[in-house]
Formats: C-alpha cells, sequence, structure tokens
C-alpha cells in the first residue's frame, strides 16, 4: 500500500513511541507537525524525521499533502481538533478519550458519519496479540463462563505542573489511564452477555487540583452476571497494567496488557495448572497504525470507531458520577 501521509498534533511525549516508532515500522510518512512553541516543532521534526514544520495545528490541517492526522493533544483538545480535523477532509487517529465527555464523542460521531472519513481512537492494546489471546482464551470457553474482570491500571504521579493534572483540559487518572480498564471490560461484554454498567466507584481528588482525580475504583456488573473493578490511579508507587479474566472453570491474566512490548506474558490456568503464553513484544501502535492504514487505504474495518468512542466516553462520565466527581469540562474554542 501507497505509505500513509501523516500530520502531528503538537510534539506531546506519547507521539515518540505511539507515531514516530510506529511509522517507522510500518512506513507511514510523517508528513508535518505543529506545536504551540514553533521551535519545540522543529526540534521534534529533525529529531523525527518529519519532513516540514508548520506554524498553527490549522495549518497542518490544511497541507493538502496531509491525508490523516494524529492527535495526542491534552484531553480536552481532542473534541474541538478531531472536529476540525474531520471538518478539513482528514482521516483522524485521535489519542484516547476522543473527547471531553459523552456529548462531544457523540459530536465527534456524527461528523465522522457525515464525512464518511476514518475515525480511530488510539485504544492500541487492543490491536496486539496480547489482547487477542485474552478474548480468544474467554472466546474458547477454555476458561468456562465470565465470572469476574479485575483490571490495574496504575502509574506513578506525573508532575504537579502536567497537563493530566488540569480540570479544563480535562485531566484526571480515569481520563489517563482508567480508561483503558473500562474499554477491556466493554470488549469482553461479548462473552458476558452485553455491555457492563457501573453499579459503584470511589474515589480521591488530587490535592491542589480540584475536580481531578488522583485515583477512583470503579466496580462493574455485565448483563448475564458477571462483574468487574477498574483500579485507575495516577499516585501508584510504580507502574501496574495488569488484567486479570476469571471464568468458572479457571482465569488468563496478563502482565501488561497496554504495553506489552515491555512484558508480553500472559498466563492461562485451567484444571490446576498454569501455562504461560508469549504472544509477542513488537509495539502495540505499529499494530495499530497497521489497522488505521488498511482502514483509510482498503477500507477495513475498525474497532475502535468513533461509535465504539461515544460507548467508552459514557461509561467514562459514569463513573465519574458514582464516585462524585463533575464530568470534564469542554473546551470551549479551538486555539
Amino acid at each position: 500500500m501507497e505509505p500513509l501521509r501523516i500530520g502531528v498534533l503538537g510534539a506531546a511525549r506519547i507521539s515518540v513511541n505511539a507515531i514516530v516508532a510506529a511509522a517507522q515500522l510500518t512506513g507511514a510518512r510523517l508528513v508535518a507537525v505543529a506545536a504551540r512553541d514553533r521551535g519545540r516543532a522543529e526540534t521534534f521534526a529533525a529529531e523525527h524525521g518529519v519532513e516540514r514544520v508548520h506554524d498553527a495545528y490549522a495549518d497542518v490541517l490544511a497541507d493538502p499533502e496531509v491525508e490523516a492526522i494524529y492527535n495526542p493533544l491534552a484531553n480536552g483538545l481532542h473534541g474541538p481538533w478531531n472536529l476540525a480535523a474531520l471538518a478539513a477532509g482528514k482521516h483522524v487517529l485521535t489519542e484516547k478519550p476522543s473527547a471531553s465527555d459523552a456529548t462531544e464523542a457523540r459530536e465527534v460521531r456524527d461528523a465522522a458519519a457525515r464525512t464518511g472519513l476514518v475515525f480511530m481512537e488510539a485504544f492500541h492494546y487492543l490491536y496486539h496479540p496480547v489482547a487477542g489471546r485474552l478474548l480468544d482464551v474467554v472466546g474458547s470457553g477454555e476458561i468456562g463462563e465470565l465470572r469476574h474482570v479485575e483490571v490495574h491500571m496504575e502509574i506513578p504521579p506525573p508532575p504537579d505542573g502536567d497537563l493530566r493534572w488540569s480540570l479544563p483540559l480535562a485531566g484526571g487518572g480515569l481520563m489517563d489511564v482508567g480508561c483503558y480498564g473500562l474499554h477491556l471490560h466493554r470488549a469482553l461484554g461479548r462473552f458476558a452477555g452485553g455491555a457492563p454498567r457501573v453499579t459503584g466507584a470511589e474515589g480521591r481528588e488530587r490535592a491542589g487540583h480540584p475536580g481531578v482525580d488522583e485515583w477512583v475504583r470503579a466496580e462493574l456488573a455485565f448483563p448475564g452476571g458477571a462483574t468487574g473493578v477498574v483500579h485507575s490511579s495516577m499516585a501508584a508507587e510504580e507502574l501496574r497494567m495488569t488484567a486479570r479474566i476469571v471464568g468458572t472453570a479457571g482465569e488468563v491474566r496478563a502482565a501488561n496488557f497496554v504495553l506489552p512490548h515491555r512484558d508480553d506474558r500472559v498466563w492461562v490456568t485451567t484444571g490446576g495448572s498454569e501455562r504461560e503464553e508469549r504472544p509477542g513484544m513488537r509495539p502495540s501502535y505499529a499494530y495499530q497504525l497497521e489497522a488505521f492504514t488498511a482502514a483509510v487505504r482498503e477500507g477495513a474495518p475498525v474497532p475502535t470507531d468513533a461509535d465504539d468512542a461515544v460507548a467508552t466516553a459514557e461509561l467514562i462520565d459514569d463513573c465519574y458520577r458514582a464516585a462524585g466527581f463533575d464530568l470534564r469540562p469542554r473546551t470551549a474554542a479551538v486555539a
């Protein structure tokens, strides 16, 4: 296939792994980048082989050679710039969550539907063989009927001035890391009678950042009777991104289902014995970019499309309400 021609909004840290390294592995072209500070964009372009630098995000959208946008901006800027990119006729690969709340996510979904452009929310883990094995083991019936899911999404605290602690920019632990745990629960719904719902939640506010969740523990229930829990934290002592899926005849666990390039171990326990599988440590971001490219070039289906993004946003909103937090505010305008 012809290499995908990508424009990058901003010079966020996540871009190095999520799009730069992925482009190198898949052959995509990084055509243009812009950042709030042109100097940062120039440094980013020089270090990572981006072909040219623009003065503003809008200039990247207007670049005729750019056919797809990667949006790694702060959470509160996902929705506005996703809408702007779609209006400019660009396919969109956006960091999660796709918007500040479910209402905005629906607006993005509707815009994607009107344009017919490819829209993908970057739940990259789902495209990796580790996630594939979790779903395959459950779907095969090897561990019996699904009964319980437990996910830990925990990282050490970012610096106090980090944008992830900004309420105006839709920050918080649930938005940054907890959403992965919620998304995995949703992906497992097909084996549990349907989508999960939030049955309870608790959380703690970050000191000095009113309204921003430092941690949230959410409890969920599936229509078929299975239960789930998501532990979300940006105040942990160490990184932990584990998944444990329990059935009536056994269980399957992943050491790090979100960053399998760090640890791809999967354990399946049945009949009193356990086996370890190693599905591979190729980065999930590379699989994701290949799927995005196939969607643009060949019309391949996108599991994490705009409809999927709405359903995840609704679950995030329900968690915030249950834990006593206000929903994340929307950013009023693109700047």
